[in-house]
Protein backbone atom coordinates (compact mmCIF):
# COMPACT_ATOMS: atom_id res chain seq x y z
CA UNK A 1 0.00 0.00 0.00
CA UNK A 2 2.78 2.50 0.60
CA UNK A 3 6.41 2.50 -0.92
CA UNK A 4 8.69 5.16 0.36
CA UNK A 5 11.82 5.31 -1.70
CA UNK A 6 15.01 7.40 -0.76
CA UNK A 7 13.14 10.01 1.26
CA UNK A 8 15.12 13.09 2.53
CA UNK A 9 13.83 16.08 4.03
CA UNK A 10 16.15 18.93 5.49
CA UNK A 11 15.00 22.21 7.55
CA UNK A 12 16.94 24.95 7.26
CA UNK A 13 17.68 27.26 9.81
CA UNK A 14 19.12 30.77 10.42
CA UNK A 15 22.56 28.52 11.28
CA UNK A 16 22.86 25.43 9.52
CA UNK A 17 20.97 22.69 7.26
CA UNK A 18 19.40 20.19 9.94
CA UNK A 19 18.57 16.63 7.65
CA UNK A 20 15.61 15.31 9.46
CA UNK A 21 15.35 12.64 7.38
CA UNK A 22 17.90 10.41 5.72
CA UNK A 23 17.52 8.44 2.71
CA UNK A 24 14.26 6.28 4.09
CA UNK A 25 13.37 3.25 2.64
CA UNK A 26 10.24 1.45 4.06
CA UNK A 27 7.44 -0.34 2.43
CA UNK A 28 4.00 -1.29 4.57
CA UNK A 29 1.70 -3.68 3.00
CA UNK A 30 -2.02 -3.35 2.67
CA UNK A 31 -4.42 -3.86 5.66
CA UNK A 32 -1.45 -3.32 8.11
CA UNK A 33 -1.06 -1.75 11.62
CA UNK A 34 2.70 -0.08 11.10
CA UNK A 35 4.37 0.95 14.39
CA UNK A 36 7.28 3.95 13.85
CA UNK A 37 8.82 4.12 16.82
CA UNK A 38 11.75 6.30 18.17
CA UNK A 39 12.56 9.15 20.98
CA UNK A 40 12.14 12.87 20.38
CA UNK A 41 13.79 14.89 17.92
CA UNK A 42 13.84 11.41 16.06
CA UNK A 43 11.96 12.42 12.94
CA UNK A 44 9.26 10.36 13.11
CA UNK A 45 6.40 13.26 12.88
CA UNK A 46 8.57 14.35 9.50
CA UNK A 47 8.41 11.31 8.39
CA UNK A 48 4.11 10.77 8.72
CA UNK A 49 3.82 14.35 7.71
CA UNK A 50 5.49 13.55 4.49
CA UNK A 51 3.41 10.76 3.48
CA UNK A 52 0.25 13.37 2.66
CA UNK A 53 2.52 16.15 1.95
CA UNK A 54 1.84 18.62 4.63
CA UNK A 55 5.85 18.34 4.71
CA UNK A 56 7.44 18.88 1.57
CA UNK A 57 10.23 15.76 1.13
CA UNK A 58 13.11 17.12 -0.77
CA UNK A 59 13.99 14.48 -2.46
CA UNK A 60 12.66 10.79 -2.72
CA UNK A 61 9.65 9.10 -4.00
CA UNK A 62 6.54 8.39 -1.92
CA UNK A 63 3.97 5.95 -3.34
CA UNK A 64 0.61 5.31 -1.75
CA UNK A 65 -2.28 3.07 -3.58
CA UNK A 66 0.12 2.71 -6.77
CA UNK A 67 0.43 6.98 -7.01
CA UNK A 68 3.57 8.97 -6.36
CA UNK A 69 2.34 11.45 -4.09
CA UNK A 70 5.35 13.10 -4.41
CA UNK A 71 5.24 14.07 -8.00
CA UNK A 72 1.97 15.32 -7.93
CA UNK A 73 0.38 18.87 -8.17
CA UNK A 74 -2.14 21.10 -6.49
CA UNK A 75 -4.82 19.58 -7.43
CA UNK A 76 -4.09 16.21 -7.77
CA UNK A 77 -2.63 16.09 -4.54
CA UNK A 78 -6.08 17.59 -2.83
CA UNK A 79 -7.88 14.73 -4.47
CA UNK A 80 -5.22 12.15 -3.09
CA UNK A 81 -5.64 13.10 0.70
CA UNK A 82 -9.39 12.36 0.30
CA UNK A 83 -7.71 8.78 0.68
CA UNK A 84 -5.10 9.48 3.59
CA UNK A 85 -7.18 10.30 6.40
CA UNK A 86 -5.14 11.60 9.71
CA UNK A 87 -5.60 12.14 13.17
CA UNK A 88 -3.86 14.12 16.00
CA UNK A 89 -2.40 14.35 19.33
CA UNK A 90 -3.96 17.53 20.18
CA UNK A 91 -7.45 16.36 17.86
CA UNK A 92 -7.54 20.14 16.09
CA UNK A 93 -11.47 20.00 15.95
CA UNK A 94 -13.35 22.98 15.64
CA UNK A 95 -14.28 24.35 19.05
CA UNK A 96 -16.90 26.39 17.64
CA UNK A 97 -19.08 23.54 15.61
CA UNK A 98 -20.56 20.44 17.36
CA UNK A 99 -19.71 17.06 16.63
CA UNK A 100 -21.82 16.41 13.79
CA UNK A 101 -20.50 19.75 12.27
CA UNK A 102 -16.47 18.56 12.55
CA UNK A 103 -17.44 15.46 11.02
CA UNK A 104 -19.14 16.62 8.31
CA UNK A 105 -16.68 19.76 7.51
CA UNK A 106 -14.18 17.68 5.24
CA UNK A 107 -16.98 16.18 3.34
CA UNK A 108 -18.16 19.54 2.57
CA UNK A 109 -15.05 20.80 1.49
CA UNK A 110 -14.34 18.02 -0.76
CA UNK A 111 -17.72 18.37 -2.49
CA UNK A 112 -19.21 14.99 -1.10
CA UNK A 113 -23.05 15.31 -2.34
CA UNK A 114 -25.36 17.33 0.30
CA UNK A 115 -28.58 14.50 0.35
CA UNK A 116 -25.48 11.87 1.57
CA UNK A 117 -23.59 14.11 4.11
CA UNK A 118 -26.31 13.44 7.19
CA UNK A 119 -26.45 9.48 6.28
CA UNK A 120 -22.75 9.34 5.83
CA UNK A 121 -21.93 11.17 9.16
CA UNK A 122 -24.24 9.67 11.44
CA UNK A 123 -22.17 5.99 9.61
CA UNK A 124 -19.26 7.27 11.69
CA UNK A 125 -20.37 8.67 14.92
CA UNK A 126 -22.09 5.26 15.22
CA UNK A 127 -18.88 3.24 13.95
CA UNK A 128 -16.79 5.25 16.96
CA UNK A 129 -19.22 4.81 19.17
CA UNK A 130 -20.34 8.49 19.56
CA UNK A 131 -23.82 8.50 17.84
CA UNK A 132 -25.23 9.81 21.18
CA UNK A 133 -22.66 13.10 20.93
CA UNK A 134 -23.59 14.35 17.46
CA UNK A 135 -25.34 18.10 18.88
CA UNK A 136 -22.60 18.05 21.41
CA UNK A 137 -19.29 20.81 21.48
CA UNK A 138 -15.56 19.85 21.78
CA UNK A 139 -15.33 21.55 25.60
CA UNK A 140 -17.96 19.28 26.66
CA UNK A 141 -16.17 15.69 25.45
CA UNK A 142 -13.31 14.60 27.63
CA UNK A 143 -10.44 13.37 25.81
CA UNK A 144 -10.83 10.52 24.63
CA UNK A 145 -14.67 11.67 22.88
CA UNK A 146 -12.17 14.24 21.23
CA UNK A 147 -10.32 12.03 19.70
CA UNK A 148 -12.74 9.53 18.52
CA UNK A 149 -14.11 12.60 16.61
CA UNK A 150 -10.92 12.91 15.29
CA UNK A 151 -10.75 9.29 14.33
CA UNK A 152 -14.51 9.85 12.96
CA UNK A 153 -13.45 12.47 10.59
CA UNK A 154 -10.72 11.01 9.38
CA UNK A 155 -12.61 8.61 8.51
CA UNK A 156 -15.28 10.95 6.91
CA UNK A 157 -13.91 10.33 3.29
CA UNK A 158 -13.44 6.45 2.73
CA UNK A 159 -9.49 6.37 3.14
CA UNK A 160 -7.38 3.75 2.19
CA UNK A 161 -4.65 4.81 4.71
CA UNK A 162 -5.16 6.26 8.16
CA UNK A 163 -2.37 8.10 9.78
CA UNK A 164 -1.74 8.84 13.61
CA UNK A 165 0.54 10.99 14.79
CA UNK A 166 1.14 10.44 18.21
CA UNK A 167 -2.58 9.82 18.91
CA UNK A 168 -2.98 8.56 21.72
CA UNK A 169 0.15 11.07 23.97
CA UNK A 170 -2.41 13.24 25.56
CA UNK A 171 -4.62 10.36 26.69
CA UNK A 172 -4.38 8.39 30.35
CA UNK A 173 -3.88 4.77 29.97
CA UNK A 174 -7.41 4.05 30.55
CA UNK A 175 -8.44 6.18 27.64
CA UNK A 176 -5.31 5.31 25.22
CA UNK A 177 -6.49 1.75 25.79
CA UNK A 178 -10.24 1.98 24.27
CA UNK A 179 -8.53 4.04 21.35
CA UNK A 180 -6.22 1.26 20.47
CA UNK A 181 -8.92 -1.46 20.08
CA UNK A 182 -11.43 1.50 18.01
CA UNK A 183 -8.31 1.70 15.59
CA UNK A 184 -8.05 -1.96 15.77
CA UNK A 185 -12.10 -2.46 15.12
CA UNK A 186 -11.44 -0.12 12.03
CA UNK A 187 -8.74 -2.04 11.10
CA UNK A 188 -10.69 -5.31 10.84
CA UNK A 189 -13.89 -4.04 9.57
CA UNK A 190 -12.93 -1.59 6.84
CA UNK A 191 -9.80 -3.34 5.81
CA UNK A 192 -7.72 0.34 6.16
CA UNK A 193 -3.70 0.54 6.12
CA UNK A 194 -3.05 2.25 9.36
CA UNK A 195 0.47 3.91 10.22
CA UNK A 196 0.88 4.85 13.76
CA UNK A 197 3.98 6.98 15.14
CA UNK A 198 4.68 6.80 18.77
CA UNK A 199 7.33 6.51 21.52
CA UNK A 200 4.99 4.33 23.54
CA UNK A 201 6.20 0.62 23.86
CA UNK A 202 2.69 -0.18 25.12
CA UNK A 203 0.77 1.18 22.09
CA UNK A 204 3.27 -0.90 20.18
CA UNK A 205 3.09 -4.39 21.35
CA UNK A 206 -0.45 -3.91 21.84
CA UNK A 207 -1.76 -2.86 17.91
CA UNK A 208 0.85 -2.84 15.48
CA UNK A 209 1.76 -6.20 13.55
CA UNK A 210 4.93 -4.80 11.97
CA UNK A 211 7.16 -1.82 12.84
CA UNK A 212 10.51 0.05 11.91
CA UNK A 213 12.73 2.02 14.24
CA UNK A 214 14.25 5.57 13.32
CA UNK A 215 17.18 7.87 14.91
CA UNK A 216 18.44 10.85 13.98
CA UNK A 217 16.48 10.77 10.50
CA UNK A 218 17.68 7.13 9.61
CA UNK A 219 15.52 3.81 9.80
CA UNK A 220 18.02 1.64 11.89
CA UNK A 221 15.69 -1.15 12.50
CA UNK A 222 12.42 -2.87 10.89
CA UNK A 223 10.49 -6.14 11.36
CA UNK A 224 7.55 -7.79 13.33
CA UNK A 225 6.63 -6.39 16.42
CA UNK A 226 7.10 -9.43 18.20
CA UNK A 227 10.85 -9.83 16.89
CA UNK A 228 11.37 -6.14 18.52
CA UNK A 229 10.52 -7.40 22.02
CA UNK A 230 12.16 -10.80 21.45
CA UNK A 231 15.13 -10.15 19.55
CA UNK A 232 15.99 -6.23 18.99
CA UNK A 233 18.90 -5.26 17.02
CA UNK A 234 19.73 -1.59 16.89
CA UNK A 235 21.07 0.12 19.90
CA UNK A 236 17.87 2.63 19.85
CA UNK A 237 15.75 -0.85 19.72
CA UNK A 238 17.58 -1.89 23.26
CA UNK A 239 17.61 1.38 24.80
CA UNK A 240 13.88 1.44 24.41
CA UNK A 241 13.35 -2.44 25.55
CA UNK A 242 15.95 -1.49 28.57
CA UNK A 243 14.05 1.72 29.99
CA UNK A 244 10.67 -0.83 29.68
CA UNK A 245 12.30 -3.04 31.67
CA UNK A 246 14.17 -0.89 34.27
CA UNK A 247 10.14 0.32 34.35
CA UNK A 248 8.72 -3.06 35.22
CA UNK A 249 11.28 -4.10 37.77
CA UNK A 250 10.51 -0.72 39.36
CA UNK A 251 7.13 -1.47 39.44
CA UNK A 252 7.34 -5.24 40.75
CA UNK A 253 9.79 -3.59 43.02
CA UNK A 254 7.21 -1.24 44.45
CA UNK A 255 3.82 -3.71 44.66
CA UNK A 256 5.77 -5.97 46.17
CA UNK A 257 6.65 -3.42 49.55
CA UNK A 258 9.95 -2.21 48.54
CA UNK A 259 9.42 1.43 49.41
Amino acid sequence: MITIQDLTKDYITPHAKIRALNNINLEVEKGDIFGIIGFSGAGKSTLIRCLNRLEEPDSGKIIIAGQDITAMNKQHLKLARRKIGMIFQQFNLLDAKNVFENVAFPLKVSGYPKNQIKHRVEEILDLVGLADKAKSYPLQLSGGQKQRVGIARALSNKPDVLLSDEATSALDPQTTYSILELLKDINAKLGLTIVLITHELDVLKHICNNMAVIEQGKIVEKGSVEKFFSNPESDTAKRFISILQGFQAKRIYTEGGGI
